[in-house]
Formats: structure tokens, sequence, C-alpha cells
């Protein structure tokens, strides 16, 4: 991507070389594939059958071009703002009082996590919904993901990105405006928040991540349905976790090079975090949308870019992950969450308990999620906390219209 002037902001449209669209085929016919204990299943990681049969698919069936028309139907632009290039959507209502809404994507994902709920937010008369209820979206690719790339350098963890958000609201001409983020995404939002608490009227997150941070009895009392959602995430499958935060440079020589490494890098994430975790990724995600997923990561080459978030957030935070660190724990959560100051939290005599978010904020749980109340409104201004049924971590591809409808109703009262 070419850089832009400073205060430039430019169309971009996405035109991905045939060049790279057939040396992508090409990896993917002269993949060198690993054998595999015999009746192992997912166990031990992504089969080697179904592997092939997607990869195949990738390779034979799926029209990149298409979902590059798809995308490229919503208006994009790009711009640098703290010497990062900075790719989003920018989608404006058709109705006049549309509330500007930023909507903010996790790890592994991007701008197409959005594609199913941008309709139905902007323009919500057209999609059997209240036109008082529609939003202005801009919807940006993260630092070192996408085409937001390449890294302007280290240090671009949760506040930095926030940051420059805020200044790109600012650019857009959006003096107050709400934000949405899951997962990575519910990492900056608050910081957004913490850092304009004039400016953002309300936070909604989903596949927030909540911690203890060692304060006494903070562990007593705990529903049955919270005592899952901590021992969840006491043994969760956390090696890409390690892996992204402790060696980024490392694994991406091996994603960046292999399309079926990069696939089954992420697919085992679309199987291990969707809503029944039992069933096949595409029972609960598109496969298209999926593989639209992994190619933009090939196709940009962002395995390692995308990966910093988690070496910025979590080893610069000292958190071994394990349980019982529970003061990196705190520090990291912090940090993440946007209870520290705008600086940091230094952790030392006198530094917690951390400030509390101000920012009304609400919370939207799904049948995935390990979410726990109580240290969510720790934290946050929690205004409204929501349970569903059913959905995963990826609810705006899963589940759309539950999301669509929780942040409607968030926002309603804000406006």
């Amino acid at each position: 991507m070419t850089n832009t002037s400073h205060e430039d902001v430019r169309p971009f449209r996405v035109d991905i070389p045939q060049s790279r669209l057939d040396d992508l085929r090409a990896r993917l016919a002269g993949t060198r594939w690993p054998d595999e204990l015999p009746g192992a299943g997912w166990s031990r990681g992504v089969p080697v059958a179904y592997l092939k049969d997607l990869a195949e698919y990738w390779r034979t069936e799926y029209d990149w071009r298409a979902h590059e028309a798809e995308l490229n139907r919503l208006p994009q632009y790009v711009t640098v703002i703290d010497e990062q290039n900075v790719h989003f959507l920018h989608v404006r209502s058709p109705e006049p009082d549309a509330v500007p809404l930023v909507l903010l994507h996790g790890w592994p994902g991007g701008v197409v996590d959005f594609l199913d709920v941008v309709g139905p937010l902007a323009d919500p008369r057209a999609h059997g919904g209240d036109p008082a209820t529609a939003f202005h979206l801009v919807v940006p690719s993260l630092p070192g993901f996408g085409f937001s790339t390449p890294l302007a350098g280290p240090g671009m963890n949760a506040d930095r990105m926030a940051g420059i958000f805020v200044r790109l609201m600012e650019r857009l001409g959006y003096g107050r405006y709400g934000v949405h983020g899951y997962d990575t995404g519910a990492w900056v939002a608050p910081r957004m928040g913490a850092r304009a608490p004039d400016r953002v009227i309300g936070m909604h997150v989903n596949a927030l991540l909540t911690f203890p941070v060692g304060a006494e009895g903070e562990m007593d009392g705990l529903t049955e349905v919270e005592q899952r959602r901590w021992h969840a995430m006491e043994n969760f499958n956390d090696g890409y976790l390690q892996c992204n935060s402790k060696r980024p440079q490392t694994v991406a020589y091996g994603l960046h090079d292999s399309p079926v490494g990069q696939l089954a890098w992420i697919v085992e994430k679309f199987k291990e975090l969707t809503d029944p975790e039992e069933g096949l990724p595409e029972e609960s995600v598109d496969r298209d949308r999926i593989l639209t997923d992994v190619s933009l990561y090939w196709l940009t080459g962002t395995a390692g870019s995308s990966a910093q978030i988690y070496y910025e957030e979590i080893s610069a935070n000292a958190w071994d992950g394990t349980a019982d660190d529970t003061l990196a724990h705190a520090t990291a959560t912090a940090t993440a969450t946007g209870t520290a100051d705008a600086g940091g939290w230094d952790g030392g005599a006198g530094g917690w308990p951390p400030r509390r978010g101000t920012v009304p904020t609400g919370v939207l749980v799904s049948a995935h999620d390990v979410t726990i109340r109580r240290w969510a409104e720790r934290d946050h201004n929690v205004v409204r906390w929501t349970e569903l049924e059913r959905g995963g971590h990826f609810l705006s591809m899963e589940a759309p219209d539950l999301l669509v409808d929780d942040v409607r109703e968030f926002f309603a009262k804000l406006r």
C-alpha cells in the first residue's frame, strides 16, 4: 500500500495481483502433507483429511475475485496516523441522525468479520429495522492486520491503537461516537474510552476477557456458570497465544511461507471458538467467509505483524499465562481493558486498584464466552449485560442478528 500524506484520507480498493493468486494455487497444489496418528481426530490439531479437503476447495473452487468484489462494494479508505498506515471501511447511513460507530475486529479476523452486520446497522430501514437506530460505520483494520500495514514499529499495543482510532474519528469529523469491539477489539475499545471519555458515548463488547487480580474474596460465591467459565479459561489450549506473544517472528516464517500452514493455524481457532465446539467450523461460519479471512492474512502477508499485539499486551506485561500469576494478570488486565492510566499502570505501591472505566459499557456474552460479570463490573462501567444461549466467539459471523439487536438496544439509550 502506498503511504498517504499525514492529513490525507484517500479512497482504496482491494486489487490483489493475479500473480499472487497464481502463486497461492501453486503452493496449495505442492503442499507437503504430514502423517498423523490414527484415530486422533481433532484432539491433537487439525486432521489431515479435513485440511486436505478444505485446501483443495480453496485451490479449485473458492473464488477470491468474487469476495474481493463484495468487499469493494463498500467504501474503503486509507490514511496515515502516528506514522501508521490505516485502512478502514467508512459506510455512512442514509439516515441523517445516525450515530457514528467504530467496529473493531479481533484475531484471527479482519474487516470481513462485519460484512453481515454492516447493512442492518447502517441502513436498518432497508433491513426491516427502525431507522432511528441507524449508525455511520467506521470499520478499521487493526494496525498490523490486513491492509493496515506495515507496522510503524514496536510498541503498537492496544493503547496506541486506541489513540490512532481516536485521531481517525477526529479526522473524519466525528465529535461523539460509540465503539464496539470483540476479542482484540475488546482490548482496544476500553482504551478509546479512557483516552476520549468526552467523545465515546458508549462501549459495546463481546468476547471480553476478564481475570482475577488477587483481591481478597474475588473467587467467593461464583455461580456454577461462572465456575465453568473460569475452569474453561484455566484449561484453554493457549498454545497459539504463547507462540504469538513470545515468538511472533519465528512463528511467522512457517505461516508466511505455507498457505496450508496459515489455513490450519486459523481454522483451528474457528473449530475451537465457534458454537457448538464439537461441530465443524463451517457449520457455524460460512466456508467461503472463513477462507476470505484466511486469504486476507495470506495475500497481505500479515501472519507475523498481526501476532505482534499479543507480544505487546502479554509479554510486555510479563504475564506467563498461568492462573496463579495474579499480579501479572492484574497488570495485563489493567492495560488491556483500559482500567489503567493512559500511560499504563506501573503495578507499584499505590498503583492498585486501577482506575475503573467511566464510559457506559454493554457486555454481550455468547454461549461460548468466558466473561465473568463481577470482574467485568470491577473494571468497566457496565450498564447493560446480555447473556445469549447460542453463538460463539465470532458472533458477527455466527449470529449477526443477535449482535445487531444488542448493539441497537444498547445505544438506543445513549443517542
